[in-house]
């Protein structure tokens, strides 16, 4: 009788990668939808307001997952939750808010190649909190990988350069060029408290402190430095509707990351995402009369076979231990480690902690 545990195995990967892969495009199409009205408000109604867009972002998950959370009793409830760690989470609303204005502020002084370029710093940075404060360890296929999708987003930043989208070369190349490095990092910051805090705590906690935080942090500094812009919006339905679609993409985005990032891990979800200039650029043909090259779509392709090089072999996570025993590993993907005991191996004994962990230990 043949054994059927390596075709479980194989059709259990095949399904996780597809999986990522999908959930990860959704997360590329809601950033392209913030970055398309964004600069459509900029080019068409002069209107650039990153803060404010951020402010109505983290109100609504203020309204929202804040609200949930007030509602709850218990060691879970906001109260005990603020009690707690209110100081965490007060550090994270700042990462996450300074993040956002730092990329978008970095635009008015340096290119969009320095911009598309620097802005990969965040994965390197980001495999490095994951290794010292998740215990992540990775495989050199994921190190290949990572430079896989690194040289897709070379070939895209080529492509605009053939392309004539490097029109104007910044104010001041260095301040632009220091704020992308200092986004990216505060970006891997965001993402790694948001995987632990989801994978350990809950989304809705994680969405409801960065709600708060975010709204009142991105509230005094738009009272500070946006207000006189704010001012000189000239409102119509146009500028309303292109402002509800960024919320909207803005919210989606925030509400669905928690989610990708629970099953796979915060580095697979930001290699999934660097396809979202792609689509940017594939609606930015209609909508702003872009030049098309043929290394768009070849980039797409080297993106796209890094990452699924990537999420074809999970990274394990270091267990510390005080007991002498054989050195163990848990899988770091918690949808595909799940996935992975229906094919049961007889010599290997699984123990879930309440950190999705899997504990993996051979006699």
């Amino acid at each position: 009788m043949l054994n059927s545990e390596p075709y479980c195995f194989v059709f259990y990967i095949c399904r996780y990668i597809l999986k990522t892969i999908v959930l990860g495009q959704m997360l590329s199409l809601f950033i392209c939808g913030t970055a398309v009205t964004s600069q459509y408000l900029a080019e068409q109604f002069q209107v650039n307001t990153p803060m404010f867009q951020s402010f109505i972002n983290y109100s609504l998950l203020l309204l929202v997952y804040t609200t949930m959370l007030a509602f709850r009793t218990g060691n879970d409830s906001l109260l005990q939750i603020l009690k707690q760690r209110w100081w965490k989470y007060l550090l994270l609303g700042l990462a996450d808010v300074e993040a956002n204005y730092m990329i978008v502020k970095a635009y008015q002084y340096t290119t969009l190649t320095s911009v598309q370029l620097l802005d990969c710093f965040g994965i390197p940075v980001l495999m490095a909190l994951s290794w010292f404060i998740l215990r992540a360890r990775y495989k050199l296929i994921h190190f290949i990988a990572v430079a896989v999708c690194l040289l897709g987003v070379g070939t895209m930043v080529g492509a605009d350069i053939l392309a004539g989208r490097q029109d104007t070369e910044g104010s001041d190349v260095v301040i632009g060029d220091v704020l992308v490095l200092l986004g990216a990092s505060l970006y891997a910051i965001s993402n790694v408290s948001e995987e632990y805090i989801v994978k350990n705590l809950s989304r809705v906690e994680f969405l409801g402190m960065v709600g708060l935080f975010g709204t009142i942090i991105s509230g005094l500094q738009l009272a500070i430095l946006e207000h006189k812009d704010i001012m000189k919006i000239q409102w119509n339905w146009k500028v309303a509707l292109l402002f509800a679609a960024f919320a909207l993409c803005m919210f989606g985005l925030y509400s669905f990351m928690p989610v990708v990032i629970k099953v796979t891990s915060a580095t697979s979800v930001n290699l999934g995402i660097l396809t979202a200039d792609l689509y940017s650029l594939f609606f930015g043909l209609f909508l702003f009369y872009y030049k098309f090259s043929g290394l768009y779509i070849l980039s797409f392709i080297v993106i796209m076979v890094g990452f699924i090089l990537y999420c074809s072999t999970p990274t394990l996570t270091a267990e510390a231990t005080t007991l002498p025993q054989p050195v163990s590993a848990g899988v770091d993907n918690a949808a595909l480690k799940i996935e992975e005991n229906d094919c049961e191996t007889p010599a290997a004994t699984v123990q879930f902690t309440r950190a999705e962990t899997v504990v993996v230990s051979t006699n």
